[in-house]
């Protein structure tokens, strides 16, 4: 079975930083990771990702702040949130996809981590 844990979520001042950790158990191969976020009201959205060969992708509202990083050997995953703003918060959730041959596509979610961002 596949698990995805995340950590690091908190309340936090405008301006402050958070760092998020997700760890992936239950699975041999990631072609991707990444973080999505959702806030009361609103749908899911992609905050940054990033592929098994580095290459990384971020929402316009995070970009120049946010940064996503993997430590492949250990299927971990983290996002350094700098200069947070109160529009940040939400729960954030950990999310990893695994391509298989033709059509397949496997899409797994941790249980999600709250960040508050408010004075």
């Amino acid at each position: 079975q596949v698990q995805l844990v995340e950590s690091g979520g908190g309340l936090v001042q405008p301006g402050g930083s958070l760092r998020l950790s997700c760890v992936v158990s239950g699975i041999a191969s990631i072609n991707a990771m990444g973080w999505y976020r959702q806030a009361p009201g609103k749908e899911r959205e992609l905050v940054a990702d990033i592929t098994s060969g580095g290459s990384t992708n971020y929402a316009d509202s995070v970009k120049g702040r946010f940064t996503i990083s993997r430590a492949n050997a250990k299927n971990t995953v983290y996002l350094q949130m700098n200069g947070l703003k109160p529009e940040d918060t939400a729960v954030y959730y950990c999310h990893a996809l695994r391509v298989g041959f033709g059509p397949k596509r496997y899409d797994y979610w941790g249980q999600g981590t709250q960040v508050t961002v408010s004075s």
